[in-house]
C-alpha cells in the first residue's frame, strides 16, 4: 500500500445537508503553533439557518427513533427481561459514550486543521492526520474506509427496508386476500418498479416533504402499536426472564442497529447554533439519548411481555390479523419505510457521484445516475428476497456494520488522536477504549455467526419445510 502522505482533504463526502460549518467552543491552541491565537471553529462558522438546541434535539430522535424500535421486542425475546433491560440500558450507555468521543474528537482536531467543521469520515482521517507521525500517513486511507464502510452500512440497511415492506404487505394481504397467498419473496421483488421511481428523485430538498410525512405517519403507528402492546397484558411469570446465552449476541446486534444514529450525528451537531450544548451534561446528545433508551426499554420491555416468544421481527407484525386498525397500521408503517428508504439511498449515492465526478466527460451522465441507481434497488431487492427473515437480518446487519461504525471506529479514532496528547490518568482511556474494541468485535463476530447460522438453516431448510407465514420466526 502506498503510504505517501497525502494533504488532508476535508470537503464532505457524506453530510445529508448543505453544511457551510460548524464552530467549537473549545480552545485549545495548535501544537504546531504556539504564540497565535487559538483558531476557534465556533467563531468561524457561517449558517444560514442554524439549528436550535430544540430542534437538534428532535433531530437525533428522528434519527434514533425509526423502525429500529420496533425490533427491540424481538431482541428482548432473545435475551430475556433481565438480561434485556439491563442490557438495553448498557448498550444505550455505551453507544451515548461513543458518540460522545466521536464529537469532541472532531471539535479538537477541527482546532488543530483551523476548519469550521468536519464530516464523520473526515474527522476519523484528521484525527489520523494530526496523530501520532507513524500514523499520519494513513489519514486519507481512513478517511475513505470510512466513507465507503458508511456507505455499506446504508445500503444494507436498504435490504432490512426491502424486508420490511414485503413483510407488512404479506401481513395484509394474506387477511384480505387469502386465496392469493403469495411468499413474502414475492412482495419483496414487487417492491422493484415502485422504489426504482422513488430513487430517481436525487436532490435532498425534494426528499423533505416524504420525510415530513413519514414522521407523521410513524407517530400513527407508534400509537396504535401501544394500544395494542398494553391492552390485556399477561403475568410476567409467563415470561422467559433468562434466555439462552447462545441467543444474547442477536439481541446486542439488534439493539446497536435499533440504536445507533452515528451517521446523523455530525450533520446535526456542525448545524447548530449552539454547539457548545450539544455535549453539556443536560445538553443535546444526553436529552435525546436519554429519551431514546427510555423508549427502547418500555418497547422492548412490553412487547416481549405481551407477544413472548411469538414476537416478530417488527411487533407491527404480530398486530391482530383481524382487526382493521392493526392492518392500516402495517399499511401505514410499510409506507413509512417506502419514503424512509430514497433518504437512506442518497447516502451511497453521494459517494458514488462524487467517484462519477473524476471523469472527463459528462456524457451520458443521466444514464449513468439511472443505471446505478436502479442497480441499487435490484441489489437490495435481489438480498432481500433471498433472506426474507426481518429479524435475522437486522441482527446481521447490526452485528457487521453499525457494532464497527458505532463502536470499533470512534475507539479507534480516539485512541488515535490521544496516544501521544493526553490519555487521561493511568492511560484510562487507552484501556476503556481496548474495553470498547472488544465489545464492537465480540458483537461483530458472535451476533454475525449466529444470524449467518439462522440465515443459512432457513435458506437451506425453513423455505422447504415452513410456512410462508412463519418466515419472521427464528428457527
Amino acid at each position: 500500500m502506498d503510504t505517501k502522505q497525502e494533504p488532508p482533504n476535508f470537503n464532505s463526502t457524506a453530510n445529508l445537508t448543505s453544511n457551510p460549518g460548524f464552530q467549537s467552543s473549545l480552545s485549545i491552541a495548535s501544537k504546531d503553533v504556539k504564540d497565535e491565537k487559538a483558531y476557534n471553529p465556533f467563531e468561524n462558522r457561517q449558517l444560514a439557518h442554524p439549528n436550535s438546541t430544540i430542534g437538534s434535539i428532535l433531530h437525533l430522535l428522528k434519527a434514533c427513533l425509526g423502525s429500529g424500535i420496533l425490533a427491540m421486542p424481538a431482541a428482548f425475546k432473545n435475551a430475556g427481561i433481565i438480561p434485556g433491560s439491563i442490557g438495553t440500558i448498557l448498550a444505550g450507555f455505551i453507544c451515548t459514550h461513543t458518540v460522545h468521543m466521536l464529537v469532541k474528537t472532531s471539535q479538537e482536531v477541527c482546532v488543530d486543521a483551523k476548519v469550521p467543521s468536519m464530516s464523520f469520515a473526515e474527522t476519523c482521517g484528521a484525527a489520523f492526520t494530526h496523530g501520532p507521525k507513524r500514523l499520519r500517513p494513513w489519514g486519507n486511507f481512513m478517511k475513505q474506509l470510512v466513507d465507503y464502510s458508511v456507505s455499506l452500512t446504508y445500503i444494507s440497511v436498504l435490504c432490512v427496508y426491502v424486508v420490511f415492506i414485503g413483510s407488512s404487505f404479506k401481513e395484509v394481504f394474506d387477511v384480505i386476500l387469502p386465496d392469493l397467498n403469495l411468499s413474502i419473496q414475492t412482495y419483496c421483488v414487487l417492491t422493484l418498479v415502485p422504489l426504482v421511481l422513488l430513487v430517481q428523485i436525487r436532490n435532498l430538498k425534494y426528499l423533505v416533504p416524504f420525510s415530513a410525512f413519514a414522521n407523521a405517519l410513524i407517530v400513527v403507528v407508534f400509537g396504535i402499536t401501544m394500544y395494542y402492546m398494553f391492552s390485556d397484558l399477561p403475568p410476567l411469570s409467563e415470561r422467559e426472564m433468562v434466555a439462552p446465552v447462545t441467543q444474547w449476541p442477536l439481541f446486542f446486534s439488534t439493539v446497536i442497529f435499533a440504536m445507533e444514529g452515528i451517521g446523523i450525528v455530525m450533520p446535526v451537531e456542525n448545524e447548530m447554533a449552539k454547539p457548545q450544548k450539544f455535549l453539556s451534561c443536560i445538553g443535546v446528545l444526553n436529552t435525546a439519548m436519554f429519551i431514546v433508551i427510555s423508549l427502547y426499554a418500555v418497547f422492548g420491555f412490553f412487547g416481549y411481555l405481551q407477544y413472548g416468544d411469538d414476537v416478530k421481527g417488527s411487533i407491527t407484525l404480530n398486530l391482530p390479523q383481524g382487526d382493521i386498525i392493526a392492518q392500516i397500521a402495517k399499511l401505514v408503517m410499510a409506507v413509512v419505510i417506502y419514503f424512509s428508504y430514497a433518504l437512506q439511498c442518497y447516502v451511497p449515492m453521494e459517494v458514488i457521484t462524487r467517484l462519477l465526478k473524476k471523469r472527463q466527460s459528462d456524457k451520458f451522465e443521466n444514464i449513468i445516475q439511472v443505471s446505478i441507481r436502479t442497480l441499487l434497488v435490484i441489489v437490495s431487492v435481489g438480498i432481500a428476497t433471498a433472506f426474507p427473515n426481518l429479524e435475522l437480518v437486522i441482527g446481521f446487519v447490526g452485528a457487521i456494520f453499525f457494532s464497527t461504525l458505532g463502536l470499533l471506529i470512534p475507539a479507534i479514532v480516539e485512541t488515535a488522536y490521544r496516544w501521544d496528547r493526553d490519555t487521561g490518568k493511568f492511560n484510562y482511556i487507552i484501556y476503556k477504549n481496548i474495553f470498547i474494541a472488544l465489545i464492537s468485535l465480540f458483537a461483530m463476530f458472535s451476533g454475525a455467526y449466529v444470524s449467518v447460522v439462522g440465515i443459512i438453516d432457513e435458506f437451506f431448510v425453513g423455505n422447504h419445510n415452513v410456512d410462508n407465514s412463519t418466515l419472521l420466526d427464528v428457527e
